[in-house]
């Protein structure tokens, strides 16, 4: 069976690869991201494979549909790229890997807390310049501080768990309490109110769905901590980047890290260094000393990107003989 993999990088090459010895399938590695225009590369391959910022809204899934694709297999977990309802009603399935190292994302989470409180990042440029002052590089005790955990599902509980060694005070926010949240330590669950108003660090692990998006808006930031810390690792439309900046220049907001962005499509995956990026709100994010941005980096270690291979290439495997679905997504009704 034909797979093409749509928005490839070296590493999704290699460790793809190397799953499918055992498998032999065919597989065609495309740098593009699907869209309209790109979706014709797909013809003629009853599975396609997609990254985050690959697009599937419904002139792509009809167009893909009638070039003979009858299975999208995320590699990844979120799939609000994808327009569900239109691939029911076209008859594809779409399959995504739910989990593959919640530790490797809540581990990120915490380099970029450590990196931007203690500002290792102005640190390690100042020493290669011979600058050893500490003048600017003042930080706080992680431990004793209150961390709000927005989502503590896999990743956020992972999270938890790492800052609850600190001996961090816990509050957790979730439309589905996981019970394994309140067993750490002294972790409570509260209303997103009392999370925004008394939490010193707040880190964002909920998936983007339409109640969530522009979760961090005016209004939530406005109820936030002065010098809040800010941390987003799961997508970037839960934040509405211009509350941020704003957030950010009258100093509620105290730190922002971000390994995501609401329009890094354009941005992210790609060597942009020898251009002129023409996004100004990016930019001007850049330029702000207490905010610390990576490039969708959370995953990216060894043992997820190996999780990743195998868990989608087992997916297809299931769809091939006609089994059921074991990571399939639905359509909400």
């Amino acid at each position: 069976m034909k797979i093409a993999f749509f928005s490839s990088k070296a590493y999704d090459r290699q460790f793809f690869q190397q799953a499918n010895h055992p498998h032999q399938r065919e597989m065609v590695f495309f740098d593009a991201q699907l869209n309209l225009d790109t979706a014709i590369l797909a013809e003629d391959c009853p599975v396609i494979c997609l990254f985050v910022n690959d697009q599937a809204p419904a002139p792509v899934l009809e167009k893909l549909a009638a070039q003979g694709t009858k299975l999208i297999a995320l590699r990844s977990a979120g799939y609000n790229n994808v327009d569900l309802k239109t691939a029911a009603d076209l008859g594809l399935k779409v399959v995504h890997v739910p989990s593959y190292s919640p530790h490797a994302v809540a581990e990120h989470t915490v380099g970029l807390i450590l990196a931007l409180n203690r500002k290792l990042y102005r640190a390690y440029n100042r020493v290669r310049d011979d600058n050893f002052s500490l003048e600017g590089l003042l930080g706080f005790d992680l431990h004793g501080t209150t961390v709000g955990v927005i989502g503590t599902g896999k990743i956020g509980l992972a999270f938890a768990q790492i800052m609850n060694g600190f001996g961090c005070h816990l509050l957790g926010y979730d439309a589905f309490p996981n019970d394994k949240f309140t067993a750490i330590g002294q972790a409570l669950y509260v209303s997103l109110n009392e999370l925004l108003a008394h939490s010193d660090i707040i880190s964002l692990h909920c998936p983007l769905l339409p109640e969530t998006h522009y979760l961090i808006n005016t209004n939530t930031i406005a109820q936030m901590k002065p010098g809040v810390m800010l941390i987003n690792t799961s997508r970037g439309h839960l934040i509405d980047t211009q509350a941020v900046i704003q957030g950010i220049k009258s100093h509620k907001i105290g730190f922002l890290g971000i390994d995501v962005y609401e329009e890094e499509e354009e941005l992210f995956f790609t060597d942009h260094s020898d251009t002129i990026i023409q996004d100004d709100t990016f930019q001007l994010l850049q330029s702000f000393p207490n905010v610390m941005i990576t490039a969708h980096q959370g995953f990216f270690t060894h043992n997820a990107l190996q999780t990743i291979a195998a868990t989608t290439l087992a997916n297809i495997a299931e769809f091939e003989q006609n089994k059921p679905l074991t990571y399939q997504v639905i359509c909400p009704h």
